[in-house]
């Protein structure tokens, strides 16, 4: 599992991070197309989590999700010969249904690799490794953005079509996660008729708008609203990379079942509201003192990202029933790929349309949410139907 996430992760840092400059300056299309082209192939994705999910849980993980990196590769393939904006959107939605397909998949396959007291302690050190292995990738794409030809830009894509095959003959070394014949009551819809489950994913997933505060907010926070210069976005992202591959681990180690686990969200919750109080102090700051309030916003966001991203882990493993961990996951992935959607329009929203009340605002929103996470996994697991679990 290690080695196949860093392989697809070093591909995806290889890509992602020319994608849009390919996208704008070799297939000539307008910015606000590729926006357009990217928001409704992911709209169409957010549907496919769950069947993918169920469909992992009775023709096997492993397998299933094997199929699906080989059918990213053919798509990555297709992508340097497309012309226009309609071949664009079609090659961009097969690429997002087909990703957010796999990341559902990937889910029930860690849930079913890594016994149920080590699954989240495993996701964590995974997490790790991705952190690593998009960073490698996007060195490496500095190269080619450098160059800026068309040559440059499709060996990132022909490489990073052949990471997603090295990292399905990776997980084709895992034990077969064999078929699973059906049963009475099976349904796609087992998960989303959970609503004790629906409703901890609705609360992961507003908690997840803080991953949107480094990738959206900040970079326009600091171009904006302070003095510090351009170069200091680099170092925050550089804070949260190192900090996530070596710390990731170690904050995982209190979610050792649902009662800690939504404690640790809260502890999470708690440092990323503190995080947005000290981004909000930067603005109007000389650019020294600037700079040091923006580290140290970053330094304390990050420790809530480690400490929410664990507790989430565990409450999505511990909640969801063994025969259907692949269906759950689905269910809890398109969470929060729904927040990383709306992300960027509600950041821009209050941080960047209000300034400082933005902050304050989002302050609340966390602490809030992490608050409500602890009687709502309470209730949660008071009200698992025991049909479901044990079918």
């Amino acid at each position: 599992m290690a080695i196949a996430t860093l392989v697809n992760t070093f591909g995806n840092g290889l890509f992602l991070t020319a994608a849009v400059l390919f996208y704008t300056r070799m297939l000539h299309l307008p910015p606000h197309q590729v926006g357009l082209g990217l928001t409704l192939a992911g709209l169409v994705a957010l549907l496919v989590g769950v069947p993918a999910g169920h469909l992992a849980d009775l023709r096997g993980a492993r397998e299933v999700l094997m199929l699906l990196m080989v059918g990213l590769a053919a798509v990555m393939c297709v992508l340097p010969f497309v012309r226009g904006f309609p071949g664009f959107l079609a090659v961009m939605t097969g690429y997002a249904v087909l990703d957010r397909a796999g990341n559902a998949v990937r889910q029930g396959l860690i849930a079913g690799v890594f016994a149920a007291d080590e699954r989240v302690r495993g996701r964590a050190y995974l997490r790790a490794v991705t952190n690593l292995g998009i960073s490698g990738g996007s060195a490496l794409a500095g190269v080619a953005i450098a160059i800026d030809s068309r040559a440059a830009y499709e060996a990132l894509i022909v490489g990073d079509a052949a990471t997603y095959l090295l990292a399905a003959l990776a997980i084709r070394a895992l034990p077969a996660s064999g078929r699973r014949e059906r049963t009475r009551g099976d349904s796609m819809l087992t998960a989303i008729r959970d609503t004790p489950f629906l409703v901890v994913t609705v609360l992961c997933g507003l908690m997840a708008l803080q991953y949107s505060l480094l990738e959206v907010g900040l970079p326009l926070w600091v171009d904006r609203y302070t003095d510090a210069p351009r170069w200091t976005i680099a170092g925050l992202y550089l804070v949260n990379t190192i900090a996530c591959v070596l710390f990731q681990v170690r904050a995982s180690a209190g979610a050792t079942d649902l009662a800690s686990s939504a404690r640790l969200n809260l502890r999470g919750a708690a440092f990323v509201a503190a995080s947005c109080l000290v981004f909000a102090l930067s603005q109007g700051r000389a650019e020294g003192v600037a700079i040091v309030l923006l580290v140290l916003g970053a330094a304390v966001h990050v420790t809530g990202e480690l400490f929410q991203s664990a507790g989430s882990w565990g409450l999505g493993f511990g909640l969801a029933p063994e025969h259907a961990q692949g269906q759950y996951q689905g269910l809890y992935s398109t969470g929060f790929a729904a927040s990383m959607m709306l992300g960027p329009l509600v950041i821009t929203s209050t941080v960047i349309a209000w300034g400082r009340p933005g902050w304050y605002l989002l302050a609340a929103v966390f602490l809030l949410v992490g608050l409500a996470l602890l009687p709502v996994t309470r209730w949660a697991e008071r009200h698992r139907n025991p049909a479901v679990l044990q079918a």
